[in-house]
């Protein structure tokens, strides 16, 4: 069997845990950041999981992670 190509967008925003599931960062943290407040920001600093529905999609594009 040949090997499969990591999609690099993928390997850069996603990590497997030991456990198997998928961590994440969480989205608008970029720009635009004057109108969102504090609290907002921190929140969005923590990391979580991807969703179950999209956890066997996301590993197929990071195989050797």
């Amino acid at each position: 069997m040949p090997k499969i190509k990591t999609h690099s967008g993928a390997s850069k925003r996603f990590k497997v845990t030991a456990s198997g599931k998928v961590k994440r960062a969480k989205a608008c943290k970029s720009h635009i950041l004057n109108k969102k407040s504090t609290k907002r920001k921190r929140g969005l600093r923590k990391t979580s999981y991807a969703s179950t529905a999209n956890e066997a999609t996301i590993k197929t594009l990071i195989p050797y992670k």
